[in-house]
């Protein structure tokens, strides 16, 4: 990789490029970012996950760059195009556009106008033209041209044909190409307009039927919108500057004198835009600003995707789920702490009151059968109702009753996971039991979901599908290996997210669970087939084994750090496990006593850190919610009501709120807080409890306007 790279990144994260050169080290010798960014601080500098994955995609896009670079040089150099001059060009080329716009010239194109133009001779026409010398007369020279052999028959084809070439030339010089790039990226303006009787059919896109706005101040959701909507063929959709003006900016590079010539190749100049630049210089911008929104929409998603994953677990509790309906009943299964399927019925709250009183002792008898603490339901169709019957069961207050987000558990129910976890169950009971391990732990079930499917994302699917799943498994992974992992009850999806893992050695770990028993410690990890040193190392601080004979394989102090730890102890007379139960023997230890050459003072740092925390869940403490009663569908609401309510998603226009009517509502960006807020993600987060106020109904619609800002006192008259 060139150096020249290291710096360049360096300067954009506003770091050191040693700290580059030494992550990129790190990642070409195998190393993963949460490995990277956990336990090899002193080589990056103490870089975050954040920067550490920056890096990693700016380095694999340099490295397409000079793919694309070397695949340029090698078809010059076989055409014997490359003369040292274009190659220090290419060299010394900066980005994607500069480089191509170095290779257009030389591209290899179809049979163009110009190209025909000079088939018949003309060049020597053109480049006359081009000198604009004011003696020269255009219709006196183009008669020498005039050969009915080659096809040119008068003197407006023989001036049509060298102005064809230097459209041609205009179209393919660099410096009027980037000039353009600059004046569409300023003064571009988005249009969007409705096509011909195609009105009611793409009446989703109501709000782009004529819509326009600067370029530049377009928000990603709008610009993915109205591109959908092209795609889709209902908007016509065009993104340009004012065309007189920029037409007068190319021309600008080429006058010279006012006279007949300059006449003629300002003539090439405006088609050159209208025809050659305009339509490409277009389609570039258009690609930019897609894959700007495209980059903040995937931002967005991860963002929301990593609260859904960090969300505050019950814990190992026995608990019971409710996936709610009406007409088919309401299926209940039983789970015991560690999320085993015990049992399963169905209750029918809504057929007859013999049916309910039924359904009430049938839920009860569960409850005690299988010492019941908690209640999960999901929020679906007759959650409300469902909520409602439970609560009037007068169930022992100790029993927590919850509502559970269930987006994406119908995904999961008909997944080849849910088949292989239960073969023997329909999709009902396997959608059942992902409600309730939702609430128990949100991370471990989540991550047997395709984070596509999990509801929290904007304009997933118009973004490129490849930039998605790799932003998405980012976070899984950071989340997954943020908290840790229990190797003796961990999934296979669990496992393969875990750094250094992936599928294939997570299957290895379990059969070898399977066959041998439980791990007894983490050295055993090297038992497990095909996980090897280097597997070893990355994975083993983020697995727990906290029935280990050893006290530190359940803590995030990784197994090549656990010498330090046993000279910690030693120097202060103790056992590893009376150094882990006494905060007062833990602040006498002197972290600069113990640096060597390979470990400093960051990774010193964060052992003595762990040592106070042993495998804490850094997840925050589980609090239950419960929504307004009586307020159960959307023609319950009112203007002027106060909810308490959960953000189900947030956008960059605003962020949706769950409020318990079966329908979440909205509240716009400009209605989240008192003061200005440019990105909603700053003031909300996925999962967060809040307290509403309803502005707006649209029963028809099913729209609900909501606000968080403080309500205004009306001013008091005299």
């Amino acid at each position: 990789m060139n150096d020249k790279y290291f710096a360049r990144i360096a300067e954009e994260l506003k770091i050191n490029p040693l700290q580059v050169m030494s992550t990129v080290q790190l990642l070409e010798e195998g190393g993963t970012v949460p490995f990277i960014a956990r336990y090899r601080k002193e080589r990056t500098g103490s870089l975050d996950e954040v920067a550490i994955t920056t890096i990693r995609d700016r380095i694999e896009q340099f490295a397409e760059y000079d793919k694309r670079c070397d695949a340029i040089i090698k078809s010059l150099t076989e055409r014997n195009l490359l003369t040292s001059e274009l190659n220090e060009k290419i060299q010394a080329t900066a980005n994607l556009a500069e480089l191509e716009d170095l290779y257009l010239p030389f591209r290899p194109k179809k049979r163009t106008r110009a190209i025909i133009a000079r088939e018949k001779g003309l060049e020597p026409l053109a480049m006359a033209l081009l000198e604009q010398s004011p003696s020269f007369s255009p219709e006196k020279e183009a008669a020498a041209f005039l050969c009915s052999d080659k096809g040119v028959n008068s003197n407006a084809e023989a001036l049509q044909g060298a102005r064809d070439i230097i459209a041609e030339m205009i179209s393919e010089n660099p410096e009027v190409r980037s000039a353009l790039r600059e004046m569409f990226a300023l003064e571009a303006t988005l249009v969007s307009k409705v096509i011909k009787d195609k009105e009611t059919e793409g009446a989703k896109f109501r709000d782009y039927f004529d819509w326009q706005e600067p370029a530049w101040k377009a928000a990603g959701h709008r610009i993915l919108a109205v591109m959908r909507g092209e795609n889709e063929g209902f908007l016509k959709v065009s993104l340009l500057p004012d065309a007189d003006k920029a037409a007068r900016l190319v021309c600008r590079f080429y006058r010279k004198e006012f006279c007949a010539a300059w006449e003629q190749v300002r003539e090439a100049a405006e088609d050159s835009y209208k025809r050659l630049l305009s339509p490409s210089i277009e389609n570039e911008f258009r690609k930019q600003l897609r894959e700007k929104a495209e980059e903040e929409a995937i931002r967005v998603f991860a963002a929301n995707l990593r609260e859904l994953l960090m969300a505050p677990p019950l814990g190992q509790k026995s608990v019971i789920a409710i996936d709610p309906g009406f007409r088919t009943g309401c299926k209940v299964v039983c789970l015991d702490p560690q999320g085993k399927l015990l049992e399963n019925s169905v209750i029918y709250i809504s057929q007859s009151e013999q049916a309910r009183e039924a359904s009430g002792v049938l839920l009860k008898q569960l409850i005690t059968r299988h010492k019941i603490e908690a209640i999960a339901i999901g929020n679906g169709t007759a959650s409300r109702e469902t909520e409602a019957f439970v609560k009037g069961l007068g169930l022992p207050a100790s029993i927590i009753l919850v509502m559970v987000n269930e987006s994406g558990a119908s995904v999961y129910s008909a997944s080849e996971v849910a088949r292989n976890e239960f073969p023997d169950q329909d999709l009902t009971v396997r959608g059942a039991v992902s409600i309730g391990r939702r609430l128990m732990d949100p991370l471990a079930e989540l991550v047997k979901i395709d984070p596509k499917s999990i509801g929290v994302g904007q304009y997933q699917h118009d973004v490129d599908q490849g930039r998605l799943k790799k932003g998405l498994d980012d976070v899984v992974m950071s989340c997954v290996n943020g908290v840790g992992v229990e190797v003796n009850t961990a999934s296979p999806q669990l496992l393969s997210y875990v750094a250094g893992l992936g599928p294939q050695l997570a299957k290895n770990i379990i059969s070898w669970r399977e066959e041998n028993g439980p791990f007894k410690n983490r050295k055993q990890l090297l038992k497990v087939p095909r996980l090897g040193p280097k597997a070893f190392e990355q994975a083993a601080g983020f697995l727990r084994v906290r029935n280990s004979d050893n006290p530190l394989d359940r803590s995030a102090v990784h197994p090549e750090s656990y010498k330090i730890v046993e000279k910690m102890a030693q120097d202060q007379g103790c056992s590893i496990e009376e150094l882990l139960k006494s905060p007062q023997v833990q602040k006498q230890i002197k972290p600069q006593n113990y640096v060597s050459a390979e470990v400093g003072l960051p990774t010193l740092s964060d052992i003595i850190r762990e040592l106070a925390r042993p495998g804490i869940d850094p997840r925050e403490k589980f609090e239950a919610f419960s929504f307004t009663e009586g307020v159960n569908e959307i023609k319950d609401l009112a203007v002027g009501m106060k909810l308490p309510g959960i953000v189900t998603n947030v956008t960059q226009f605003g962020a949706f709120v769950d409020i318990g009517v079966h329908q979440d509502g909205l509240v716009h960006v400009s209605q989240l807080a008192d003061k200005f807020v440019k990105d909603p993600g700053e003031v909300v987060k996925v999962q967060q409890k809040v307290m509403v106020r309803v502005l707006e109904v649209d029963i028809p619609r099913k729209r609900i306007s909501l606000s968080m800002k403080s309500e205004k006192k009306p001013v008091e008259k005299w």
